[in-house]
Formats: C-alpha cells, structure tokens, sequence
C-alpha cells in the first residue's frame, strides 16, 4: 500500500485514525503497531515476518546493551555488535545477494569459467529505512545517547511506523521516545498534518508523475540526442525531488495528525552552491545518519587530511550503494565523493568556501547565480548515471548531452511527450528556484518556514484554500491514470 491510491486516502487512513483518536491515549502504540504491521503486510504478508524479527532481536539485545553497557562493558559491545551483525547482515543479504552473484559471474565469464547458478533473492521495500532506524537504537543506546524502549510495542511501534516505514525520513528513537510516551493532539496540529498530506499529494501526482513521462521516454531512447538528453536528465532531477520530497511531505503530515513531529527532509536543495551544502539540504535524514554512524566512527576529519578525504570517500561510495545494488550507483556515490573531497581540498587552499551560507540573500549576486548554476549541473550530470539501468543508457544520455549525437529524434520525442508534461516541467523549475525566496531568509539561507506556513495557520487563507481544489485534482488524476509508486521504494 502507498500514500497515492485511493484506497489509502480514503479507506485505510480514515479506519487508522478513527481508531486511534477512539483510543484512549495508553493503547494508542499498539494501534500504530497493528495498523503499521497491516499497512506493511498488505505487500507482502511473509515480508513482514522480517520487520516483526528484526524489532524482537533489536530489542532483546537493547536491553542487554543498556543493562550492561556501565556495568560489563564488554558484554554490552558483544550485543551490540551481534545485533548491528543480524540487522546489516539482513540488509546485505535480501539487498546485496543478486548483485553480488552477478557481479562474481561476470568475472567468471571474464575468465573463461563457468558462471554460478543461484537463486534470486526478492528485495523486502523499506528494508533500508528499517534497518537503520533498528541499528541507531543500539548504537544510541550503547553511546547513552537515547532512552531505553519501554516496551517492546514501543519499540516495534517506531521500528514499524507506517508514515515513513517504506521511504524515511530516517528516524532516531532519542527523537520520538518522549513522544511515544507524551504527545499533544490538537485540532492545530491536525490540520497542518493534513495540509502537509495534501501537499506532499499534489507534489508527487501533479509535478512528479507528470514529468516521469519525459524522463521515462529519454532514457528509453536509443540516442537520445542532444534534446532527449537535457529534456530526460533535467525531467528525472525533477521527478526525483517533488517525488521524494512530496513522500517526505506526505510522512511529515500524517506524523503531524497523530500527534508527532519528526525532522525535515530537504531544505531546497537544488538552490545549493556547492555539494556540501547540497548534502547539507538533500535527504537530510540519511545524510546525517551516514555522517553520525559512519564518518565519525572512521574517524572523520580528526585524523588528517588525507584520512578525512579517504573517509569522505567511503561513506559516498556505501551511501550509493545503499541506494541500490549495481555499479551504477557506486560510480554516482563516487562522482559525489569525489566533488566533496576537492571541494574540501580547495578551501583547505583558501580558494573558496564549500557551502558555507553567505551573509546576503542566497542567489542576489551573479556570484551566487553562477555556483547555484554550476551545483545544478554536477547534481543532474550524477542522477543521469543514478537513473540509468546501466551503463550503456548512461553512456548514450553523457553523449547527447555533450551533443555528440546531434539534436535527437524530435518526432520520436514529440509523439511520446505531450503538451502537459512539458507544461509541468517548467512550472516544477519555477517552483525550485521561486519557493524557497518566498519565505524568510535568516543569515541568507532560505528557511523552511514557507513550507511550514504553507501548511499551518500561518499561511494567506487563499493559499491554504488553493491546496484543497489541487488535492481534489490531484485524486482525479490517480484515478484516472496508471499505478505509480515513489522512486524511492526500490532503495
């Protein structure tokens, strides 16, 4: 089940929440458990036998690292490290599995060697956000960074909780264990949920399945050309943000409508001025979750220069490959690490900052214009190897994009693409690069307040009015068109 259907909107959410607020506050956990486990199992019912074993284990071995942990430590770092063992190992084995047997046959045949038969392992969704939600709790619990889970449908609860089960936010249990255990419900905090639902709604319906069109049709070109190319690269950029970011909304929102509020996910990313500041404001959950539980813990920049730039290097390529199991994205973690390690090499020299926040309004100055440009194009040169099924798609969409194969089939492209999709295409760059100076600017950076003006009380009655009519159409247009999950589900 996924936010966009029908069946969600109008069934499965108003039964979750007519439930939950008849509750009485002290049973409410386990209705978010129950409800979550059914939201989860409506996939795939053996797939959530995994959720329900990776919660017990996680939990049976907190309790023996926050038992332990001042008392006997070493029997508190065995815990921890079994438990970090059974989660990654889970996550490595259901993710990893066919990429590595592929890869092993590939250079079998290399060789001259007989490939390997193996079965094919299925991909449980959300695996990647549930795993490391489950390994932050014991390493939280293990640093005395967060409180021990109080029970274990608390724990499972957060584990499990079907507003950011399947695509994040990545949350930390030190963030919403006060919240499970005291939560405000008001009417306030309701409606700016449901107004941060709609939204998030409208981004992915509207923007986000209308420009999949394009970028689906370019990269399935044989040549794209040099049309095809900028049209499916710039058209993928953009289906991924309103996409992901319109599922972070939409998370956001019904956290809001049952009384929680986990952290924002983005911050206008694409206005960045450098990939520093880009991986400052893209997926922020994860970023700072590979940043807490990886780049520090290698050491990061207190070992020198040459160790900070191998650590930089490390995390970007197992970020990409967390992403997903090809070479392909390990090449675009690789092409991100390599832009923020001479990014760090050239302030080091004094030459420039890396995404250091001016002190006047972000974007005023062709200076800023120009880094904002120039951020922009390194972003979408990676997502066109980030989207592609392989090598030879990326190969072709570099080549006409640098124009080595002409202008590009323009009937082809026009049959496919039609007026609206275009259409949306420049209204999602509009609202890029307009939105984020709509609000307040504090210390020259854009803040979120829009946004979250946007879907509060705080906003002009007209433009919370607004999201009501473009909800309604946005629920037409699902109806009346194709299945279409979030881009985000396959990692």
């Amino acid at each position: 089940m996924i936010f966009s259907t029908t069946i969600f909107v109008f069934l499965f959410l108003p039964l979750f929440l007519a439930g939950y607020y008849l509750l009485p506050f002290r049973y409410r956990s386990g209705w978010i458990l129950l409800g979550s486990w059914a939201f989860y199992a409506w996939w795939r019912l053996d797939f959530l036998s995994l959720i329900v074993a990776t919660t017990i284990w996680t939990y049976a071995l907190g309790a023996v690292v926050a038992r332990e942990r001042l008392a006997r430590p070493s029997r508190a770092r065995a815990a921890l490290a079994l438990g970090c063992v059974l989660n990654l190992g889970i996550l490595a084995y259901f993710k990893y599995f066919n990429f590595g047997i592929e890869s092993l046959n590939a250079l079998l045949q290399t060789l001259g060697a007989e490939p390997l038969s193996a079965w094919r392992v299925i991909l449980p969704i959300g695996i990647s956000f549930y795993v490391f939600q489950a390994t932050s709790y014991l390493v939280d619990l293990y640093r005395d960074d967060a409180p021990e889970a109080g029970s274990y449908v608390e724990l499972a609860a957060y584990i499990s909780l079907f507003p950011q089960l399947i695509a994040g936010p990545i949350l930390r249990y030190k963030d919403l264990a006060g919240q499970f255990r005291a939560r405000s419900h008001t009417f306030e905090k309701f409606s700016e949920g449901a107004l941060r639902f709609m939204l998030g709604f409208c981004k992915k319906v509207l923007i986000a399945d209308s420009v999949a069109v394009i970028a689906d049709t370019a990269f399935a070109l044989e040549t794209p050309g040099f049309v095809g190319a900028w049209l499916g690269a710039l058209a993928y950029s953009a289906q991924l943000y309103f996409d992901f970011t319109g599922y972070s909304d939409m998370a956001i929102g019904l956290g809001l409508m049952m009384g929680f509020r986990f952290i924002e996910n983005f911050n206008y990313p694409y206005i960045s001025r450098s990939i520093t500041e880009f991986w400052r404001r893209w997926h922020i959950s994860l970023s700072t979750w590979l940043r807490d539980y990886l780049y520090i813990p290698l050491g990061g920049n207190r070992r020198g220069e040459r160790r900070t730039y191998l650590n930089i290097m490390v995390v970007m390529l197992l970020g990409g490959l967390w992403h997903g199991a090809a070479w392909t994205f390990v090449v675009w973690g690789a092409w991100h690490g390599g832009l923020l390690v001479l990014e760090r090499v050239r302030t080091s020299r004094g030459e420039e900052p890396t995404g250091a926040y001016l002190s006047r309004r972000a974007g005023a100055t062709f200076a800023s214009a120009v880094a904002t440009a120039r951020t922009m194009l390194l972003v979408t040169i990676g997502w066109v190897v980030f989207r592609a099924p392989s090598f030879s798609v990326a190969v072709e969409m570099y080549r006409g994009m640098i124009g080595l194969d002409g202008i590009g089939p323009l009937a082809e492209l026009s049959w496919q693409i039609d007026g609206v999709s275009i259409l949306m295409l420049g209204v999602s760059f509009v609202l890029i690069y307009t939105a984020p100076y709509l609000g307040t600017v504090r210390a020259g950076v854009p803040t979120l307040r829009l946004l979250s003006a946007l879907s509060s009380g705080r906003a002009p009655a007209f433009g919370r009015a607004l999201l009501v009519p473009l909800f309604l159409l946005s629920v037409l247009k699902l109806t009346a068109e194709a299945f279409s999950p979030f881009l985000y589900f396959q990692f």
